[in-house]
């Protein structure tokens, strides 16, 4: 175990030591974002940084470990995690991420959601380590204590002994002026939204299915389709009419909220043999290769059976289609509860249950793609669709969401097949490529650079190949787009052959981290992606000039503030609840107002829970809270939007101009 030490020398430019004293270095943080160099971590011989800290503010915090290597000025990797408010707790971060194969590590109990961005890391390339916060609207204050390298996980985590959560599942000690503070009053709020729920759509002029009655574009198919007019790309409705797609994803009956090793922070949490709240409420999580087994308990689903009583699903399922559609939704969005698809009436966007997979993967979660195994799980997973192939309220379907492999910017992926040590499918596809474009191994080496005394040295371990000369560059990134090509068509042409009706709604990336994503995309009826931003109208375009022409949903976007609710705005942060609606009526019209722009959906129905959903993510992005109540502000704004998207996507009006007071992100 390697002790750590503090002090005024290790301090990046804008931190503070403000006292020390007792083994606790207390510290100020610069709005702008600053921390402490950790030179002990080049070349350690441990791999677990860990300390514990408190953050001395009324918000959660993001943090994150900056890696750099030798002449870049840009942190190679950032290994970033989030901190509750105001409460003491154990960080501790492996330094085996720093070999990028895993995205989402989980975090201890108590700690916020981490995740790994950027490239592998050799640790002897490291030039330094930064200890960071981020950028923040204020300078911000934290207590570090107990910082030390080892190379065993904690048994145990020490955590204080505080309520931080109410019965209903909110922040116990925050107050906002909508706050459920007991259940008559959660009674009336809840019983007040069922009533006033609306049978359809507020507008004369939209169809059965939320399309544009004003447009009829073509003869109805019975089902949805695309449609270019000159420019301008459109959804179609199964009636033929205009259609632009928009709401909220995870429509659902509440989020999740992950409690394994915090209950005692809670006031409330019944025994999960509990005949009424045990049996219903606490849920599985079936991720693999976690240190300990995750505790689910869904407050939003128990709030509402303390309003409603044993119909609360039948309830809630009718008052969620009418609160939708009241305010102009007409869209489920993704991981949207299927009992809910034709049921009530508003079309539904969905995802292949499951995507491909090898049991041998080249890099995170892409698959050994020329495997016949790879072909085989296409055609089984295809299958799922079968269920849905008829349904005429369904849009599309998504292929997948967010392939982790796809977050680090420009990857290789052919390097990551020779580096790889396993003797997989494509690495056999990849050597027969190079062996048919150089005939000889001297013919290869002096096109690279190289010194391969043979292509069988292929087999082994290499690193970073596509380095080694410009030609090995353009034939590495050549491979490595078909492989991107056969990740895309394997699935597709197998979904093709099981559900003839519907679209495929593409990949829903992350972000375009590298231009070769767009690779193959032919095959799809439209491109998705999530967009995190205050305006989409620069990605929507980073699509089209790639040379895409084919419609562009956005799978995913939000906005979150600190007024209500929760401690941490997600992806994109505002000042209030009014901005959130400003927001989102600002993103939706830029949506529509670009030539390609056919649909947003929003992430997500509800709020996320005070101490973090499964992964740790603890965002106030909901249009309902954990008690099922709206957020006033930010529907009517929404409502707003919905009057007059169909104009302005027609070019008839202009979008809003009004953006939002923004604040940075607090998210991970």
């Amino acid at each position: 175990m390697q002790q750590i030490i503090v002090n005024k020398e290790s301090l990046t430019e804008g931190s503070v030591l403000l006292a020390q004293k007792e083994g606790v270095c207390s510290l100020q943080l610069s709005k702008r974002g600053s921390g402490i160099l950790l030179p002990q971590i080049i070349n350690c011989p441990e791999h677990l940084l860990t300390f514990y800290v408190e953050v001395l503010e009324e918000h959660s915090l993001p943090m994150h470990l900056l890696v750099y290597v030798r002449k870049e000025d840009e942190p190679a990797l950032e290994v970033r995690f989030g901190l509750l408010p105001k409460v003491r707790t154990m960080v501790c971060i492996d330094l085996n991420w720093f070999d990028a194969r895993e995205l989402f590590p989980e975090a201890m109990p108590g700690t916020l959601k981490i995740v790994c961005h950027g490239r592998r890391v050799y640790r002897e390339e490291i030039s330094r380590v930064v200890l960071s916060s981020l950028a923040s609207f204020h300078d911000v204050k934290i207590d570090i204590e107990n910082m030390f390298l080892t190379d065993e996980y904690p048994d145990c985590v020490e955590l204080p002994d505080v309520k931080l959560v109410d019965c209903f599942g909110q922040d116990k000690r925050k107050n906002w002026s909508d706050k459920t503070m007991d259940l008559e009053s959660l009674k009336m709020k809840l019983q007040k939204q069922y009533e006033d729920k609306d049978a359809g759509y507020p507008f004369e002029e939209w169809s059965e299915y939320g399309g544009w009655k004003k447009k009829k574009l073509r003869e109805g198919t019975g089902y949805f389709s695309s449609y270019k007019e000159g420019e301008k790309w459109w959804l179609t409705d199964p009636l033929g009419y205009a259609y632009f797609s928009m709401g909220p994803d995870c429509v659902g009956p509440g989020s999740d909220c992950r409690v394994d090793g915090v209950e005692q922070w809670l006031d409330w949490l019944p025994d999960q043999q509990d005949t009424k709240y045990g049996a219903m409420f606490y849920e599985s999580d079936l991720r693999q290769g976690l240190r300990r087994t995750p505790l689910i308990f869904s407050y939003a689903k128990a709030n509402l059976y303390k309003v409603f009583g044993e119909v609360w699903y039948e309830k809630w399922k009718d008052m969620i289609g009418g609160q939708l559609k009241k305010y102009g939704m007409n869209t489920l969005g993704n991981w949207s509860d299927q009992r809910l698809f034709g049921s009530i009436g508003i079309p539904y966007v969905t995802s292949l249950p499951e995507f491909p997979a090898t049991r041998q993967c080249i890099f995170r979660d892409f698959p050994d793609v020329f495997s016949e195994e790879y072909a085989e799980q296409a055609r089984r997973c295809a299958q799922a669709l079968k269920e849905h192939k008829d349904d005429s309220f369904m849009i599309g379907y998504f292929l997948r969401n967010e392939p982790a492999w796809a977050f680090v910017d420009n990857l290789m992926l052919a390097d990551e097949v020779l580096y790889n040590p396993e003797r997989t499918a494509c690495k056999e596809k990849l050597i027969g490529f190079l062996k048919e474009r150089y005939p000889s191994i001297e013919q290869l080496n002096a096109a690279w650079k190289s010194c391969f005394d043979g292509f069988e040295r292929l087999y082994q371990q290499q690193k970073d190949v596509s380095k080694l000369s410009e030609t090995a560059e353009n034939d590495m990134r050549e491979f490595s787009r078909q492989m991107m090509r056969e990740y895309i068509e394997t699935p597709v042409r197998e979904c093709r052959k099981v559900d003839p009706n519907h679209m495929i709604l593409g990949m829903r990336w992350a972000w375009i981290s590298n231009p070769d994503l767009v690779t193959g995309w032919e095959n799809f009826d439209v491109f998705s992606i999530n967009c995190y931003a205050v305006d989409p109208t620069d990605s929507i375009q980073g699509i089209v000039n790639l040379g895409v022409d084919l419609p562009v949903m956005i799978g995913e976007f939000h906005f979150g503030a600190l007024d209500a609710g929760l401690s941490a705005t997600g992806l994109e942060g505002v000042e209030s609840q009014k901005d959130r609606g400003t927001a989102y009526r600002y993103y939706c019209e830029s949506v529509a107002a670009h030539p390609n722009g056919v649909g947003c959906h929003y992430f997500q129905c509800y709020d996320q829970f005070v101490l973090g959903r499964f992964d740790g993510e603890n965002y106030n992005i909901g249009l309902f809270d954990v008690c099922s109540c709206i957020y006033p502000e930010m529907m009517e704004q929404i409502r707003e939007c919905s009057s007059r998207i169909y104009d302005v996507a027609d070019g008839q009006k202009e979008r809003s101009t009004q953006k939002p007071k923004s604040i940075p992100m607090i998210a991970y």
